[in-house]
């Protein structure tokens, strides 16, 4: 297993279990079980996915030490707020039947800069409390984190984004590296458009691996943290399997020019969960 140190000294996972879309109950109950038993070990979950029940109940039945699993949870979007952020943490503790999570993240930034500044308040004192390990943000962009950067007592530590081949977030992992704040992405295998792209298929074929395999590899090597999803054992197994090869500069280059700023899933700065007024 390959780890990133984040700035607070924190050791977490490079490769971890997404559960985006993995409904509560055997699925994903089983899909996590099957994922800690492969060798997983940060299982990435969030209020508004609806299963932090199951993972809690898959993490207290595998047998793993909890203090060896990386939980990742992220406040539910429609409740952001300084208020909200702390009752959402609770109730995400006591679904997943733990006393602390190892990462917990706003999941939207606000429209509104002042809700965002308030809401990391919170975070900032869940931290200091000890219920949470690390704190960041998810689908944060550079001028979301100028103005939490501006106010922040303890900085954000990870930033989990849409990053795929067709969408690299170069500008965005320039930022991140010069403020020591790591990248996580989400949605890597672009909704699947990666498993047809002849080139992709091509360079899968010369390693003698998965396209899957390829896309984690080309993502491992630009130090960025990933989160493939899978229900289903076979898949779980194979997104696993890349410690034992690297890609060459060359290959790298290839996978990198692949970028087309092609974003397939909610723009950050037309946030589906805005609302009016914030309780903040």
């Amino acid at each position: 297993m390959e780890n990133v140190t984040l700035n607070n000294g924190v050791i977490m996972p490079k490769l971890g279990l997404g559960t985006f879309k993995a409904e509560d109950g055997e699925s994903c109950y089983n899909a996590t079980l099957e994922a800690l038993k492969i060798g997983y070990r940060l299982i990435d979950t969030a209020m508004g996915y609806g299963n932090e029940e199951s993972i809690g109940r898959a993490i207290k039945d595998s047998g793993v030490k909890r203090e060896e699993i990386f939980i990742t949870t992220k406040l539910y979007p429609k409740q952001i707020g300084y208020k909200s952020a702390k009752i959402n943490l609770e109730q995400s503790l006591e679904r997943l039947q733990t006393t602390y999570v190892d990462l917990y993240l706003i999941h939207w930034p606000s429209n509104n800069y002042l809700v965002n500044l308030h809401t990391w308040q919170a975070f900032e004192e869940l931290y200091k409390e000890g219920k949470v390990r690390a704190i960041g943000v998810s689908n944060f962009q550079i001028h979301h984190l100028n103005n939490l950067l501006s106010s922040c007592i303890i900085k954000p530590m990870v930033n989990q984004v849409e990053l795929h081949p067709y969408l690299s977030q170069e500008p965005l992992a320039r930022f991140l590296a010069l403020e020591d704040i790591c990248l996580e992405s989400y949605g890597p295998f672009a909704k699947g458009m990666v498993f047809t792209d002849q080139t992709l298929i091509d360079m899968a074929k010369k390693y003698h691996k998965s396209v899957s395999n390829i896309v984690v590899r080309w993502g491992l090597e630009r130090n960025i943290i990933m989160i493939p999803k899978s229900v289903t054992k076979e898949r779980i197994k194979s997104n696993f399997e890349v410690f034992d090869f690297t890609l060459t500069k060359e290959d790298m280059k290839i996978l990198d020019e692949l970028n087309l700023g092609k974003r397939l899933y909610t723009d950050p700065d037309n946030n589906p969960f805005a609302k009016e007024e914030y309780e903040i």
